[in-house]
């Protein structure tokens, strides 16, 4: 990426306050200073001592935020901090400018080895969800059990409504968007956003698209916005062509802890069709569908996601009862073991 294809963003220290990061009700928010990268931390304290701890990890454009409905729900099964990834939500850029799926998962790596929580039980989705698998892969010590909501492994035939996020990659075209939206307001930013990332944006609250309206106003002050974006778009690409080791489904197939696969049926970014290979590739799998939620299933529909993930827990003998519960989209058909498609209606 040219020198002035994106404004010139100055070093984090002297990045400018551009406004405040919503907190929801019970959470906190700290900083982690760690070797060549500042990440902010958003946690809730558990209902009880003793819980395990979680990390989740947002995608492309997203932030901790992404994660506070679940964790809200999780708090009386685990001990749960979700992060910003470098340049994104309340995390000022990577000293190194680097932004690859590699990139994101040392900073992910770095924090739990220095926070010494690991293992936790590791949530991703989307990019989240390649930088998670890429984790689990070569840290195996780290990761105690894995979800994936909609992670972005790699994938031969991508949807035409994902093109116009892949293209951020090309060099010149996050400018060029800059320029040809400078004119849109917050608002229509966010619903274009929301178009494209929920199977039903109708399911989003009056004042969920008020908070994520503000969100979107204050990361448009930031100065590396763009270049976040552009760059980490950049480094999905570039982890497609990947083969080998470092390819992500070969290290999807390396992972050894229990893995829950979430995948909505109208999810315009990550393929449905791409949830069979993906329960086929992470070994004893447990697969969940949601055929009406879209691309952020841990945000449209999360006491489903809840739920299946305690199952999960309880599947790995980590959870002792079963908590009743009626999840909010439809049934839970119970199974496991390779490829179980655990199908639910919304």
């Amino acid at each position: 990426m040219s020198s002035t294809e994106l404004p010139f963003v100055p070093p984090a220290n002297v990045l400018p306050k551009v406004g405040t990061v919503r907190v929801a009700e019970g959470e906190r928010l700290r900083s982690v200073e760690l070797p060549g990268v500042t990440l902010t931390m958003r946690s809730r304290p558990p209902a009880r001592e003793g819980l395990p701890p979680a990390l989740f990890v947002h995608g492309l454009g997203g932030s901790s935020q992404n994660w506070s409905a679940l964790m809200a729900l999780l708090d009386d099964s685990v001990d749960g901090e979700a992060l910003d990834l470098p340049g994104f939500g309340d995390s000022p850029p990577p000293d190194d400018g680097d932004y690859s799926v590699t990139g994101h998962a040392r900073a992910v790596i770095r924090h739990l080895d220095a926070s010494g929580r690991g293992p936790v039980h590791l949530f991703g989705n989307s990019l989240g969800g390649a930088i998670a698998t890429r984790v689990a892969a070569v840290r195996p010590d780290l990761v105690r059990t894995l979800t994936l909501v909609s992670p972005a492994l790699p994938e031969i035939r991508v949807q035409r409504t994902a093109v116009p996020t892949g293209l951020l990659a090309v060099p010149g075209v996050a400018l060029l968007f800059t320029r040809l939206t400078r004119e849109w307001t917050a608002e229509q930013r966010v619903r274009g956003v929301m178009a494209l990332c929920y199977g039903d944006p109708g399911r989003v609250t009056p004042e969920g698209f008020r908070n994520a309206v503000q969100e979107m106003e204050r990361r448009m002050r930031l100065p590396y916005f763009w270049d976040a974006m552009a760059r980490s778009a950049r480094g999905i690409v570039n982890a497609y062509t990947l083969g080998g080791q470092q390819g992500l489904w070969r290290q999807a197939e390396r992972v050894l802890a229990p893995t829950l696969l979430v995948y909505g049926g109208r999810d315009q970014l990550v393929g449905f069709r791409m949830a069979q290979k993906a329960a086929r590739a992470f070994r004893g799998s447990r697969m969940v569908t949601l055929p009406d939620a879209g691309h952020v299933a841990m945000m449209e529909y999360p006491e489903t996601v809840a739920l299946a993930f305690r199952e999960l827990l309880e599947g790995a003998g980590e959870l002792g009862t079963r908590r009743a519960g009626r999840p909010d989209a439809g049934g839970v058909a119970a199974g496991e073991g390779a490829g179980t498609d655990e199908s639910m209606g919304g």
